[in-house]
């Protein structure tokens, strides 16, 4: 299996049957459910300190069952639950959380049919949220003004057929999804804020109506400060930092005066950065200056584009959390939660690669290729004593595993979930801060399967046998689980009711009726300086990280990408066709790319191929995770603790002759 392409272990199908690592014969062998919890707690039980163990989440997990995983991982004594957060929008919430007091963004959809600006930044919605590109084509269709921020210009960036209108798919009629893109270089969202910013300021000066004077006044906090670091940077270094003219710079600012309702949406391109947490926070200085949040229409979005990333954090995946948080969970489920905080995901890597992380447990993704360093998170999980999987198809964690390790297999969300209670439904929390339940149509794919609040109640039950908390109670009927965290979290009153409404509820975002959360009782502006390292240096270039259109975070579906107009093949670098040129490289040559790390290490890939592509000067990307091995342990962003991999310097070389 290990010599397996990724691609092929996808493609085997369902994972059937409780599976355990054998050792002796280096193969997986079947296991009993009783059996596979048993070696879980036994080893869990066996540790020094519950914080030689990791718990490691993905956006995969329902409410409910993200609920219960922290209530498990708590009462057993760590904050240890790193998550896939940790490696896309932490920087995200914590620079809403400084700006607005609230990690989430503050529109919905009804904004999204208001609005008549939409920028997208570090987003490519074809791949990252293709539903989005309904509601761009519906934007145009009423005019909005539709931007794209984006160091590649992507075939989302231009057109789409709307899939659900029958005609337009028959007839091949494409409808516009944007109306102007904007090729910052990588790295230089946070200077083209700026100079959006510097732009709108000086327009003040000679129309008062180019800022919300009024909503400045009266709900925020840092406007002068704010002005006088803007005053400060001069238009030089934010052409320089941008890699985009001051006349362009000056038409998207203008695009904005023309509007009353603004959303900013922005994805991965820009979180995955060292500075990500001030670029966040300058696009909030921007929405702030027109008082664009907490008016219809207009307002903050990330795109958190897997199943429940939003709802894992709301619902107590953190491996920092809050003291509140903490004093309302030992009041209600009588259980003493450790107030350390916990790793984070990079820091869980090297914890086990120290050996003082033994145990590792993983509820859904693929935890070896998302992490960044793979020879190295390698090297980490077959450190540990035990690695445990829980899963519903095979990938790249599964053969690489501790000493020993388990694959548990779990119902998807279109199977039903049959417990002492009668079929159960699970609900999750989308981008836009809405809840609603679903249940499962489909039988399960075997009768081993279980779900994830079975499977997490029987590691509970294993791991703590004296345990108070009712977790078969829970696991027969998910209504008490969700009784239980209405009395928890903010805004679940009455859960179980509101689950059960036709389209659900939204949970209550403080920000959007401009009640600002923060220790000023305002909106934060931020007034920092620009970052000096967008210029990767004299021969080098900077590189991003993608996604392929055939791909769904690591799971890639085919080799293919048709959106970029490549057929089987993926070991690609996109590149400029001047640099290409400078390098002596044609269409598709074999080249060599090695990255440049903070610790002073390199790393190299070879046998990639040059592809020319519409992408600024000095910059150039390809897919992840296969690059993620570009990006070292050290290369993490001091502001968010996520891996800069959209933010790498490499030297492109042509390969030497005979070498394959």
């Amino acid at each position: 299996m290990a010599g397996w392409t990724d691609h092929d272990l996808e493609a085997v199908g369902r994972l059937a049957e409780p599976m355990s690592y054998d050792p002796d014969t280096d193969h997986y062998v079947p296991i009993s459910w009783d059996d596979a919890y048993a070696m879980v707690g036994q080893a869990l039980r066996g540790l020094a300190s519950p914080d030689e163990a990791a718990f490691y989440t993905s956006g995969r997990l329902s409410n409910e069952a993200t609920f219960l995983y922290q209530l498990w991982v708590r009462e057993f004594g760590t904050n240890n639950l790193p998550d896939c957060s940790n490696m896309c929008h932490e920087a995200s919430g914590r620079a809403l959380t400084a700006a607005i007091g609230s990690g989430k963004g503050t529109t919905d959809l009804e904004d999204w049919e208001l609005a008549d600006a939409i920028w997208l930044m570090g987003d490519n919605a074809a791949t990252n949220a293709p539903r989005m590109l309904t509601w761009l084509a519906e934007a145009d269709r009423r005019g909005a003004a539709l931007v794209h921020i984006n160091p590649l210009i992507e075939a989302a960036s231009r057109r789409t057929i709307v899939p659900h209108e029958f005609a337009d798919m028959a007839t091949f009629r494409t409808t516009r999804t944007g109306t102007m893109n904007v090729q910052v270089r990588i790295g230089g969202d946070l200077a083209l804020m700026r100079g959006v910013g510097k732009a709108l300021l000086e327009a003040a000066e000679t129309d008062p109506a180019a800022l919300d004077r009024e909503f400045i006044e009266q709900h925020t906090n840092g406007f002068d400060a704010y002005r006088a670091a803007v005053t400060a940077t001069s238009w030089d270094d934010i052409v320089r930092g941008a890699g985009i003219a001051e006349a362009d710079i000056r038409r998207l600012a203008g695009s904005y005066l023309r509007s009353q309702r603004l959303i900013i949406a922005w994805c991965l391109g820009l979180t995955q950065h060292e500075h990500g947490v001030d670029t966040v926070r300058e696009i909030m200085n921007v929405l702030l200056l027109r008082g664009s949040i907490g008016r219809e229409g207009a307002g903050p979005a990330p795109v958190r584009g897997h199943s429940n990333v939003q709802g894992n954090r709301t619902c107590g995946i953190d491996h920092r959390p809050t003291p509140a948080f903490l004093d309302r969970l030992a009041q209600v489920c009588g259980i003493d939660p450790p107030r350390e905080h916990g790793l984070g995901t990079v820091a869980a890597i090297e914890a086990m690669q120290r050996r003082d992380v033994k145990v590792f447990v993983a509820l859904g993704g693929n935890f070896a290729l998302a992490a960044p360093d793979l020879p190295r998170t390698f090297e980490a999980l077959r450190n540990c004593d035990l690695t445990v999987q829980v899963s519903t198809k095979l990938n790249r964690s599964h053969v690489v595993h501790g000493r020993r390790a388990l694959i548990l297999p779990c119902l998807g969300r279109s199977e039903r979930d049959r417990q002492a209670g009668g079929e159960q439904g699970v609900t999750v929390e989308d981008s836009m801060a809405m809840v609603h339940i679903s249940y499962g149509m489909k039988d399960p794919a075997s009768p081993q399967l279980r779900s994830e609040c079975a499977i997490l109640g029987g590691l509970a039950r294993a791991t703590l046998p004296d345990s108070g908390t009712p977790w078969q109670a829970y696991v027969d009927d998910y209504d008490r689980i969700r009784d239980v965290m209405a009395r928890v979290l903010d805004g679940f009153d009455d859960f179980n009711a509101k689950a059960r409404r036709p389209h659900g509820f939204r949970l209550p975002q403080p920000a959007r009726e401009r009640v600002w959360l923060t220790p000023s009782g305002r909106a934060e502006f931020w007034a920092g300086p620009l970052p000096d390292d967008v210029d990767p240096g004299q021969g080098r270039l900077m590189l991003t990280t993608v996604r392929s259109h055939d791909q769904f975070n690591t799971t890639i579906y085919s080799n293919d990408d048709r959106y970029r107009g490549l057929t089987g093949l993926r070991t690609v670098i996109f590149m400029n066709a001047g640099d290409m040129r400078e390098r002596g490289l044609s269409e598709f040559d074999l080249i060599d790319v090695t990255s440049f790390s903070r610790d002073g290490t390199r790393r190299t890939v070879y046998g990639y191929r040059a592809v020319a592509y519409d992408i600024p000067r000095g910059n150039a990307a390809g897919y992840m995770p296969e690059l993620n091995v570009l990006c070292g342990l050290a290369d993490v962003s001091s502001q968010s603790e996520q891996p800069v991999t959209k933010h790498l310097v490499v030297e492109v070389t042509p390969q030497p002759s005979g070498r394959s």
